[in-house]
């Protein structure tokens, strides 16, 4: 059996509740949120479930750490604001806890050796939950990959390109305390792994290659304060939010390996277009898409979708 605690009970949180309590391995023991609203909703998930309630840390942001030193919890899945997940999963592996923290782990690259670095002193495990590397088209493409379907993998894109400009300016349906757009105050792609881990997977990233440099470009922001302006006409809630600067629409990152292969990532959760997250493969041998269809081909035509269908 394992023993699982949760420490952030929002929608993501209970979305990982949902998917723990259809195995009868795993007991819930613990919550941990100072939002009462969400640990009730997760309670409620339980009791649906026929499980036990699970004991509940509240009391303010800092609690979470009285849920680590319990000595019935194997691990903690961390679902909370992007600046909690390093500290949270720093202190649950030095609290002798499996961590699994949700995208992304980390914000600067100081984070990141704080992940890598804790989890080797304390031979605990760090996860990050890339739900993305586990979808049917990507895990498709990583087959077709390591049976040598593409020949030698050349170049490969990804992106997260979600038009998100209502969830981030909605003061009830968007996220507690506005920070999820606070976080749009960083310029840069500040969301890479849905897109990067599949095809890093691919390459065998820190498995046989590694990224060797990068170059990186934004454009001017041409929505997200203009947006703010406009609500701070009607409600002075967003007079702060209209003055600020916020990170410019497209970024668009390029990296090469040090086995040269090269990498396109985007990001943009601003302007009006369709949901992408791109994922192309394309090496000496085949080709491979999966936005705006999932497409194959061997040479310059695609397969038929009699073979496709085989192919899956």
């Amino acid at each position: 059996i394992v023993k699982i605690g949760i420490i952030g009970t929002g929608f993501r949180g209970q979305n990982h509740i949902d998917i723990l309590l259809n195995r009868q391995d795993v007991v819930i023991v613990a919550f941990a949120d100072p939002d009462e609203k969400m640990l009730a909703a997760a309670q409620n998930l339980l009791k649906k479930a026929g499980r036990a309630a699970a004991i509940e840390y509240k009391n303010g942001n800092e609690d979470y750490k009285n849920l680590l030193k319990r000595t019935d919890i194997d691990a903690v899945i961390i679902a909370t604001p992007w600046e909690w997940h390093t500290p949270m999963a720093v202190y649950a592996m030095e609290s002798g806890k499996h961590a699994a923290v949700e995208v992304p782990a980390a914000r600067t690259l100081e984070e990141c050796w704080q992940l890598v670095e804790t989890s080797e002193s304390t031979k605990k495990h760090c996860m990050q939950l890339e739900n993305c590397c586990y979808d049917f088209f990507e895990l498709m493409t990583l087959k077709m990959a390591r049976e040598g379907f593409f020949g030698d993998v050349v170049h490969v894109e990804g992106a997260y390109i979600h038009d998100l400009v209502w969830l981030n300016f909605d003061k009830d349906k968007g996220y507690q305390g506005m920070w999820r757009l606070e976080e749009n105050f960083r310029n840069g792609n500040l969301y890479p792994t849905h897109g990067l881990g599949p095809i890093c997977q691919i390459l065998n990233i820190n498995r046989g290659d590694q990224m060797d440099y990068l170059t990186s470009l934004s454009s001017n922001d041409f929505q997200m304060q203009k947006k703010a302006k406009e609500l701070a006409q009607q409600d002075s809630f967003w007079n702060g939010y209209a003055e600020k600067s916020y990170r410019g629409n497209m970024n668009t990152t390029v990296v090469k390996t040090k086995l040269g292969k090269s990498i396109v990532i985007q990001h943009d959760v601003t302007s009006p277009r369709p949901y992408s997250r791109l994922h192309v493969v394309s090496g000496t041998e085949g080709y491979a898409q999966k936005y705006p269809e999932q497409k194959v081909a061997k040479g310059h035509s695609w397969m038929k979708e009699e073979e496709m269908k085989a192919l899956r």
